[in-house]
């Protein structure tokens, strides 16, 4: 099941385009000196954040095993310190008979020793792992939390286009693994010290109160001091982060690009713009060092200084035998655990420090995730409003033209702007397209083109206007429903238009998934499952929550899958048959953005369409690689599937394989009229 995001409110921001922008999220705007030093969060912030982050899993599907597991991990951890107690009492008399010289009681001392430490181990590896297991269980369940809630709602998409955060894939895969390990280490650490604190306070105080209250004084001292000294790693630490992962990411975009950059020659830019991005890192890891260093000193020396404190305060005591030996290193061994309970922020500073980072960088991922997942991210006046329509339930009056033709898609008074700085790119475009009714658009490059397309596509909300879609199914509405509209303005919006498939799209540079070629062309109608039978339902079996795991974006497809005839149909419709002796059949992996070139990448998309067979398909420039002959050859077979297809195109050649032409030129803001005509020629301005 899936779960429901917690909300995020966010903050307005005021307007100030001449055309009326709405309300965006609160970006973190970038600096232009990486090394800035930023504001590091508050305590209250960091809280929130905390609690934000570790509560839902605790409340979630798996809480009983989480709750259950966690009950036995606190228990585990109540028997140690118990054990530690024993062992506190165990060391003073064995010392004592080592000290009068006892041989007969220091043999049994010894034995209750051996048989203390055979019981006790286990109880202390035990415990590791059961509060190991359950923060890699905790993980699992919050790694398919955040995936959800990233992939959702084309949230990536946003994520991206519009800078919000950086480095999401670092803080779903690093951030997540140290967030659940240190939370749960720091909250056993925790819990022991005041069981430490509780235990051991009884015998110090009963052996010699002024002690306890020496040491009381020195831990509230170091911790202060530590504070001081320490206060720059949290920001130190969160640049870490940052600088590393910017590093990691340069080097995925060289060998996701490198075809590209060798064309190109472009080594030695590369070389330049990884070093600096490198020395960033260096230079900041320099600083953390230097933090470290000076707080290691005071550590190091509050640390040690301490250890003869207990027995030069005793001591007195001992000589003038009003305690006995063993008492002395009991008295050493209750004040180390008391200096330990009361001295976590010294002893753990740099890593409460990192942690507290790790915080700061998934709690502004989660607020991210929350805003653009929230019911009304936009004021309804400000956002495009996108309607659909079961052409199988809709009033034939709102389906059809005059004419009697069938209406796919219809556009009314649609104003697009840019995500970020709010640009107008078209105004007040209105158009209608119908069955097998195929409209060219065309205008200079920065007009608009694409982003026309990404309206369309519910990726771009920005401006004004409506824009409504008639198709012959909804596959995610219940047969029985009686709902014959759904109206894209509630949470689950863009989600709900990936549930329409009566519209595909294709972009330029087509998406190549990292799989089989089966798995090309069945992609993104027909999900696959590419894990194996058995090891899927053994994870299952530890992991239930990983039943759902179909993901945001699989969806009920409205045809049959495909069998293996129809897909090699497919291939020899656009020219591909080849592959199939060349990659040695239908399911081999390769790297196929790399192993194919930008037009067998574009044919095979127009494959991924003969098999999907929507009613209306968004072409963004789909042919650009391909040449004339081939080219003339896609646009046949998709005409001939009967799929209606609206087409970004420069080339002249394109006109022929349209019905009209909705031309953009470049937008003039001082003048209200808009900027696009339609026609009906075939001959069109690039």
């Amino acid at each position: 099941m899936e779960q429901q995001r917690h909300k995020f409110i966010p903050l307005s921001t005021s307007s100030t385009s001449p055309v009326d922008p709405p309300l965006t999220p609160p970006l973190p705007q970038p600096s232009a000196d990486e090394n800035v030093p930023r504001k590091g969060p508050d305590l209250p912030t960091l809280y929130r954040r905390f609690y934000k982050i570790a509560a839902p899993y605790w409340f979630s599907d798996d809480y009983v095993q989480a709750r259950t597991r966690l009950a036995i991990v606190f228990a585990l951890s109540l028997g140690t310190t118990g054990i530690n107690v024993g062992f506190n009492f165990l060391g003073r008399d064995f010392y004592n008979a080592l000290a009068d010289k006892d041989q007969a009681q220091f043999k049994k001392q010894l034995l209750y020793y051996i048989v203390a430490f055979a019981g006790g181990i286990p109880i202390f590896v035990i415990k590791d792992y059961a509060r190991e297991t359950l923060a890699l269980r905790w993980r699992a369940w919050m790694t398919k939390y955040y995936l959800e809630g990233y992939l959702k709602n084309q949230t990536f998409y946003h994520i991206q286009s519009q800078s919000m955060v950086d480095n999401p894939d670092q803080r779903i895969v690093d951030d997540l693994g140290s967030f659940t390990e240190t939370a749960l280490s720091f909250s056993l650490t925790l819990f022991n010290a005041l069981l430490d604190l509780i235990s051991f306070s009884n015998i110090l105080y009963s052996i010699y109160p002024p002690l306890f209250g020496v040491l009381l004084l020195y831990s509230i001292a170091g911790t202060a001091i530590s504070i001081f000294l320490g206060k720059e790693l949290v920001n130190l630490n969160f640049l870490q982060e940052k600088m590393e992962a910017d590093f990691r990411y340069g080097l995925v975009r060289v060998r996701e690009n490198a075809e590209s950059i060798a064309f190109y020659g472009g080594e030695e830019n590369e070389f330049k713009l990884l070093l600096r991005m490198f020395r960033r890192a260096f230079e900041n890891f320099t600083k953390l060092l230097i933090s470290t260093r000076n707080l290691e000193f005071f550590t190091s020396s509050y640390r040690y200084f301490i250890q003869i404190l207990p027995a030069a305060v005793v001591s007195p005591m001992y000589f003038s035998g009003k305690i006995e030996f063993g008492v002395i290193t009991q008295s050493v061994s209750a004040f180390n655990h008391i200096l330990g309970d009361f001295s976590l922020i010294v002893f753990q500073f740099q890593a409460l420090s990192a942690f507290s980072a790790v915080i700061d960088r998934l709690g502004e991922f989660d607020d991210v995730l929350d805003y653009t997942s929230t019911n009304d991210p936009l004021e309804p006046f400000d956002e495009i409003q996108l309607t659909y329509i079961n052409v199988k339930d809709s009033p034939f009056f709102l389906s059809k033209t005059s004419s009697g033709a069938q209406k796919l898609l219809e556009i009314e008074s649609l104003s697009v702007q840019t995500p970020t700085n709010k640009a107008l790119l078209i105004r007040d475009l209105s158009l209608t397209v119908c069955s097998n009714e195929h409209l060219l658009v065309t205008g200079p490059s920065g007009t608009g083109k694409t982003s026309l397309l990404r309206a369309i596509a519910g990726l771009w909300r920005i401006g004004r206007g409506k824009i409504t879609f008639y198709a012959k199914y909804t596959p995610n509405v219940a047969p029985n429903e009686s709902s014959k509209t759904v109206d894209i303005h509630n949470d689950d919006k863009r989600s709900k238009y990936r549930d329409f498939k009566g519209v595909f799209f294709l972009p330029q540079r087509p998406y190549m998934v990292l799989g089989t070629l089966r798995q090309q062309l069945l992609y993104p109608t027909w999900p696959s499952v590419q894990d194996s039978t058995s090891s899927s339902s053994k994870s299952n079996d530890l992991l239930p929550f990983f039943e759902d795991a179909s993901g945001p974006a699989v969806l009920n497809a409205p045809l049959l899958q495909p069998n293996t005839d129809d897909l090699i149909k497919a291939l020899e419709d656009v020219r591909l048959g080849y592959l199939l002796a060349r990659f040695s059949g239908l399911d081999t992996v390769n790297e196929w953005s790399s192993v194919l070139s930008l037009g067998e990448q574009q044919r095979l998309a127009f494959a991924r369409l003969l098999l999907s067979r929507p009613d209306l398909v968004l072409l963004d420039e789909s042919t650009s690689a391909l040449d004339e002959a081939n080219e003339a050859h896609v646009y046949e077979k998709v005409n001939a599937a009967g799929i209606t297809y609206i087409s970004i195109g420069h080339r002249t050649s394109l006109g022929k394989f349209h019905k009209k032409a909705l031309q953009i030129t470049p937008m003039n803001l001082e003048s209200k009229q808009p900027n696009w005509s339609i026609k009906e020629s075939l001959v069109f301005d690039s």
